[in-house]
């Protein structure tokens, strides 16, 4: 069970976290040269390295915004200095804190076409975010990556509707490798998630499993016209609460 509401808000300046609460931050990653370069200076070396990675400026950009939000974010629940945060990864690649809480902080980042969501709880979480792109070749996608069942309910809906089912179904499944911690090592084929508009998410069966899958809890996020975005976390009685960094 979750209980949720889909007012973004600018957090309070005492920000606290509660035990039974999942926050969302969403953020834009569009910003001037000035903050940019602010936020930059509070990255590690290796995550400056990686910025200069990036052929191309934009792209360059919305990583060190991205990677500059994320430490500004966890800085407020950790007091620490945003340059003082560490980060190791593991053994698939997702980032986790060093820190000496009594109890662990969990986050998880996703970012698309310059929108930015960040999710802070006290337990493993994913968040996946997508813009919705009519573009995009997600018939062939979802033929590689989707299940049967999953792809033939994609098949059954009216063509103007299934570029959101197919990035209501991916951010899903996103969410959920995420949350597991084992990301792509995990084949999306799988498991599977409901992608019916106007369904819940819903984790259906992980591998056939329907009592495995009975443990998550899938999360719709509504961040923004235009984009779709869901966060998969193990069930409790969890409390939503969004917050904005700045107004968009």
């Amino acid at each position: 069970m979750c209980n949720t509401t889909s007012i973004w808000d600018l957090p309070p300046k005492t920000l606290k976290l509660n035990s039974d609460e999942i926050h969302v931050w969403r953020t834009s990653l569009n910003i001037d040269a000035c903050s940019i370069h602010g936020l930059h200076q509070k990255l590690s070396a290796d995550e400056q390295q990686r910025a200069a990675l990036f052929h191309f400026q934009k792209d360059r950009e919305h990583f060190i915004v991205a990677r500059g939000l994320l430490r500004e974010i966890l800085s407020r629940y950790l007091n620490q200095k945003p340059n003082d945060i560490s980060f190791y990864y593991n053994q698939h690649g997702k980032p986790e804190l060093h820190t000496y809480r009594q109890e662990p902080l969990h986050f998880n980042v996703s970012h698309s076409h310059g929108l930015a969501l960040y999710v802070v709880t006290n337990c493993p979480v994913g968040v996946d975010l997508e813009c919705i792109r009519t573009d995009f070749p997600y018939q062939e996608v979802a033929e590689k990556f989707f299940s049967p069942q999953e792809n033939a309910m994609l098949r059954s809906l009216p063509p103007n509707i299934q570029p959101k089912a197919f990035f209501t179904c991916w951010t899903r499944k996103e969410a959920y490798i995420k949350a597991t911690g084992k990301g792509l090592s995990i084949p999306l084929n799988q498991f599977e998630v409901s992608l019916l508009p106007g369904e819940p998410a819903v984790l259906l069966s992980i591998q056939g499993d329907i009592e495995a899958a009975s443990h998550w809890l899938l999360q719709d996020l509504n961040p923004s016209p235009n984009y779709v975005a869901a966060l998969a976390v193990q069930k409790h009685n969890w409390q939503l609460k969004y917050w904005t960094w700045a107004p968009l």
